[in-house]
């Protein structure tokens, strides 16, 4: 919310910044339908999850990284924000700019439709830029798992990040 918070489109403000809210067990939903009807501007990134529940499949929308909500406000909005008692701990940001790169990859490739899988921690790897198909331009680390080669899109702020399933003739070196 709104819907063009990380495109370039989007009216940036001097007295807003970037901030990563923590927030307690199981709170990043609530926390945004909280921040939507006051009108504070967020990103959560959320995937498709389907689960087998008595013998029903079950459609969820799982937050990409638990716990986390963006926001992007000004003191008084995060002070607001606080007073919905479902934030933990509020981080600054050091990198804004990095942080919106980060959260438009991330954005792209959900939109993708491609299978994701959520990497906690990022390792150092090649980093690498796809070359074809619908997700060229992105920008990751190549990752090596037994079952084949995974491109990593991470949020450096967080250290966590989520991976893609993707044939090496679609990479190329970024030197």
């Amino acid at each position: 919310f709104p819907s063009d918070l990380l495109d370039d489109t989007f009216q940036e403000f001097d007295s807003r910044r970037w901030w990563a809210f923590y927030t307690k067990s199981r709170q990043e939903k609530s926390l945004s339908r909280d921040l939507f009807s006051i009108g504070v501007p967020f990103y959560l990134p959320l995937v498709t999850s389907t689960k087998v529940y008595r013998h029903r499949r079950v459609r969820t929308q799982l937050p990409v990284f638990g716990g986390y909500v963006f926001v992007f406000g000004s003191d008084d909005e995060r002070v607001e924000s606080l007073k919905t008692n479902r934030v933990s701990r509020v981080l600054e940001v050091p990198d804004p700019i990095r942080l919106k790169l980060d959260l438009c990859q991330l954005r792209r490739l959900i939109d993708s439709g491609a299978p994701l899988t959520v990497e906690s921690r990022l390792v150092p790897g090649d980093q690498v830029r796809i070359r074809h198909g619908s997700l060229a331009g992105l920008e990751g680390v190549v990752l090596h798992r037994r079952s084949g080669t995974r491109l990593l899109i991470g949020v450096d702020f967080l250290q966590r990040g989520v991976s893609v399933a993707i044939d090496d003739y679609m990479l190329e070196p970024i030197f």
